[in-house]
């Protein structure tokens, strides 16, 4: 029988086939650029993915494709790009999969913002926007300064800009409109404080916060994510604020079954919402997600894409603690009426239980101008740095760099282990910086 995956992030394809495998299916990959994957399928045997090149871009030729496949039983959309015309495909083909109107609910950070208004769960309201120097009073007035203005459908912080005066802001708007927009342009208030993502497993509206993840990004102007690491330790009372508030964020939201990767601020008056991503999260969290809880989490996405309760929804805390979930309980017990079932446990990993694994830390590599890239230096001295770093390129030389301002620009990521996120992250930093992007600038070095 047939598992197929309608593209999916650049790493976790050899997790995904293996647990394709562990369910008694083969991965089926439909992409249109099987280079994104050489990483992922350098290190796979050659016949553990099942590739068939496709215009995904083309519905009914990846309807035709999926029509063709024999034992097709389930569908993996695992980008936000793909997310709507993979939960209509599903659909179309009676497969197991999410509503296709919650899906293009959630890929309209718009809608998201407004609907969370209206419920009390965000403080600020989005405002639809003509991408024109004229909207700036229309910002001044009703979101005022500073604000964010972004796309309804972007991805990997593209056709992002912050802005805290006015000048900045007709800057923006005329810059907006020399752009390619996948939905359309919005404002929303400017938040401060740093910023996270709670990576979280839903089924049937429960919910199980399965840890957080730190993001840094890079100094203003700029929005690109540089540096993360997982799982963050908040004291037991805040992990229960999150875990209870993001179980609330998504319910509302319409997001009830697979796993979601919710971006988040926390304020000086609590957690906001940046973002709604219903997948597990991009670069290398998922890697560490399986690190730290010692177990393939994409079993959970192989489970969700065949219509079943994913078994990592129930498994129990390291330290023998209740499953942390929102929501309506599963068949093992009632609803916890507080929103949140038992200690902070998996959740946070609060306390001396800590996680079964490692906690890691990853640094995205950026060069400092745009042109060819070349190769690297310093790869070859990884080994001699703590947390047994890890190189995870996301180019290779020959391809040509030229968006330094979001994810578009990164060459690829450095991990590290440790026993805390703080550590590994430290430890990832430290390796990180000794390695260098090689750019030739047009016309030479």
């Amino acid at each position: 029988m047939t598992i197929a995956a309608l593209e999916a992030l650049t790493f976790g394809l050899g997790r995904l086939a293996e647990a394709a495998r562990n369910a008694g299916h083969r991965l089926c990959l439909l992409t249109r650029d099987r280079a994104v994957y050489r990483h992922e399928l350098a290190g796979l045997p050659a016949d553990a993915v099942d590739i068939i090149d496709v215009d995904t871009d083309d519905p009914a030729a990846c309807a035709a494709v999926l029509s063709a496949l024999p034992g097709l039983r389930g569908l993996i959309n695992s980008t936000d790009t793909w997310s709507v015309p993979g939960a209509g495909l599903a659909a179309e083909l009676d497969l197991p999969g999410p509503d296709p109107a919650a899906v293009r609910l959630l890929r309209d950070k718009y809608r998201v913002r407004n609907l969370l208004h209206e419920h009390g769960l965000s403080r600020g309201r989005a405002l639809a926007l003509t991408a024109d120097p004229a909207a700036a009073s229309d910002v001044l007035r009703e979101t005022g300064l500073p604000a964010v203005l972004k796309d309804t459908a972007g991805t990997s912080s593209r056709n992002v800009w912050l802005v805290r005066d006015e000048h900045q802001l007709r800057d923006a708007l005329a810059e907006a409109a020399q752009q390619t927009l996948k939905g359309r342009l919005f404002a929303e208030p400017f938040l401060a404080g740093p910023v996270y993502s709670a990576e979280t497993l839903s089924w049937e509206g429960s919910t199980r916060l399965l840890g957080v993840l730190s993001r840094q990004l890079s100094p203003e102007p700029r929005v690109r994510e540089e540096a993360a690491a997982f799982p963050v330790a908040f004291p037991a009372p805040d992990t229960a604020l999150l875990r209870d508030w993001v179980g609330r964020v998504l319910k509302t939201a319409g997001h009830d079954s697979g796993f979601a990767h919710v971006e988040f601020i926390l304020t000086a008056e609590g957690p906001e919402l940046v973002e709604i991503n219903r997948r597990i999260g991009g670069a290398l969290v998922g890697e560490a997600l399986c690190r730290a809880l010692g177990t393939n989490v994409y079993d959970a996405m192989v489970d969700t894409a065949l219509g079943r309760r994913p078994a990592l929804l129930d498994a129990p805390d390291p330290a023998g603690a209740a499953p942390g979930r929102t929501g309506p309980a599963g068949p093992e017990g009632p609803e916890d009426p507080a929103g949140f079932a038992g200690p902070a446990g998996l959740a946070g990993f609060a306390g001396p239980a800590g996680p079964t694994g490692p906690a890691t830390g990853f640094v995205l590599i950026y060069p400092d101008r745009p042109g060819t890239l070349t190769g690297w230096t310093g790869l070859d001295t990884l080994a001699a740095f703590p947390g047994a770093p890890e190189w995870y390129p996301t180019a290779a030389p020959g391809d040509r760099v030229e968006h330094l301002t979001d994810q578009r620009g990164c060459t690829g990521i450095v991990l590290a282990e440790a026993e805390t996120a703080e550590l590994a992250l430290h430890r990832a930093l430290s390796a990180a910086g000794s390695v260098r992007p090689l750019v030739a600038a047009d016309g030479g070095e």
